[in-house]
Order: structure tokens, then sequence, then C-alpha cells
């Protein structure tokens, strides 16, 4: 069976990062992938493909009938590529591209080629309808949220978590785990686990902030696969054999506005001011 993941975070987070180097980790290891880039900017497979692909959503709007070779692309280690694009910035709902990128992809019928790793990566927090669609509409097993321990990350997190609540079934919860990003310290690990206690989620596992990663972006490369004697990479990769070998999924218990705000004002008495 393909084992379909999604990662969504706050814009900025370092989540197509993260999305991108699992991808190729799990092809190196000999899986067939095929990653989704669900971002309106259409930046996601920049590291995989070292160019800016042509978006579904500007294929569909310039060519009378799509095929396959229009949309989707060889990356590094044969992982295969798609970027569903959105609208121009004010001019439509960003939700678009991910919907219609979905629409071609199964009458293409890509999605039956026998991947055995599908990875959605998807902007934001879900108060747009568009981003929602790989969780409301079962195209995702598992979400993972990316966060670092700073409040409106955390904010955004706790949104996300509002979502992928109200996606997940009944009898299986939806969410894989948290991911921490760009944690600075042992006070933001603190931080990070005691979040992941209120919404009853698990961290999965912690990247620091680290000035190779953010180098690597510069040079397009893969920090898990590019970067010799990387901590983070070898986090990374101890992440994905947790993807391919751990099945437990968990349902979220956000927290509301009021609650989240009285957290954060205990983050700063007991971690941060103590």
């Amino acid at each position: 069976m393909t084992l379909k993941i999604a990662f969504y975070g706050k814009g900025g987070i370092g989540k197509s990062t993260i999305a991108t180097n699992v991808s190729a980790l799990l092809a190196k290891n000999g899986m067939k992938v095929l990653h989704i880039g669900c971002d309106p900017k259409a930046d996601s497979t920049r590291l995989l493909t070292d160019k800016k692909l042509p978006t579904v959503l500007n294929q569909f709007d310039k060519l009378d009938k799509i095929k396959r070779s229009d949309i989707v692309f060889e990356g590094k280690y044969g992982v295969q590529c798609v970027e569903a694009g959105g609208p121009e910035a004010g001019t439509g709902c960003a939700g678009l591209g991910i919907m219609t990128a979905i629409d071609e992809l199964e009458r293409l019928e890509v999605f039956e080629e026998g991947w055995d790793v599908i990875i959605y990566d998807v902007l934001g927090d879900v108060v747009c309808g568009g981003f929602s669609v790989p969780m409301r509409q079962h195209f995702v097993d598992k979400v993972y949220v990316v966060t670092s321990a700073y409040y409106m990350s955390l904010y955004a997190a706790n949104n996300i978590l509002k979502g992928v609540k109200r996606y997940s079934k009944k009898e299986q919860g939806l969410c894989g785990g948290i991911i921490g990003n760009h944690i600075r310290g042992v006070q933001d690990a603190s931080a990070l686990e005691a979040f992941c206690q209120q919404v009853q989620v698990p961290c999965v596992t912690m990247l620091t902030d680290d000035m190779e990663m953010q180098k690597a972006d510069y040079h397009r490369s893969l920090f898990a696969l590019e970067v010799d004697d990387n901590s983070n990479g070898r986090k990374l990769e101890q992440f994905v054999d947790h993807v391919i070998t751990d099945e437990a999924t968990y349902t979220p218990v956000p927290l509301d506005n009021e609650s989240l705000e009285n957290f954060a004002v205990m983050l700063l008495e007991k971690i941060y001011e103590k």
C-alpha cells in the first residue's frame, strides 16, 4: 500500500526543506516517491530539481490538454515532482491550485503508478478550505505539523491541529506527530515538549537552529544527504525510519484561544524567565 503523508506548517518555518529532504531520503532508500508541492509560491521542489517547475495551474491555463510530462518532473534520487501552484497574489483562492492538481493527477492516473510514498507539502494553517483538501478528501494517512517554539508558530500549529482533529476518523486519528524546527537550546525544547503534552501529540523529532541547514537552502542542497556530518541530517534519517515503521496516529486535542494565551504565559514564567 502507498504511504501518503502531508507536512503542514506556518510559512517560513522550514516545512518545505524538511519535506524535500524526507522525499530524497526515502527515494535513496529505494522507494518510489511522488512529491506534491501545495504552496502557491511553487517552491517546494526547488531543492529536488534545481529549477522552478511549471505548475499544474499554469499548465492548465496554457495548454488545451495536459499530459503527464507537462506536470510531473524527475528530481534528485528519482523523486517525481509536482507543483500545484496558485493564482496571482490577491486574485483568488490559494487552494485552487491544490484542487486542480489533484483532479489532473487523478485524470492522468498518476496516483495509480504504484508509489511507495506520496508526500504533500502544504502551506499555512487550514483557515482556507483549499489547504485542507489533502485531509478533507482523505488523500493522506498521516499529517506531520512543523513548528518552532515561537508563540506565533505554536499558534499556527494549534490551528492546523484543529483541522487535523476535524478530519480525523473516530476510529483512527490523522496526526503522525509534531516536528520541531529552529529549536534553540533547552528552553525551546522544553517549551515545545510542553505544547506537545497539551495537545496530546508526540514530538517525533527536534531539529536545532543550524547555519549549515540555512546555507544548504541557499545552495539548493539537501542537508540530510549533501552536507557532511550534520546532526540534523542524522535526526531526519531517524525520522524517516520512524515514518516507515511506526503506524501510530493521534487525534489531537488543540487548545482554544484563551487556553493558548494562558499556556504562553505559563511558558514565559516557568521556562523562559526561570
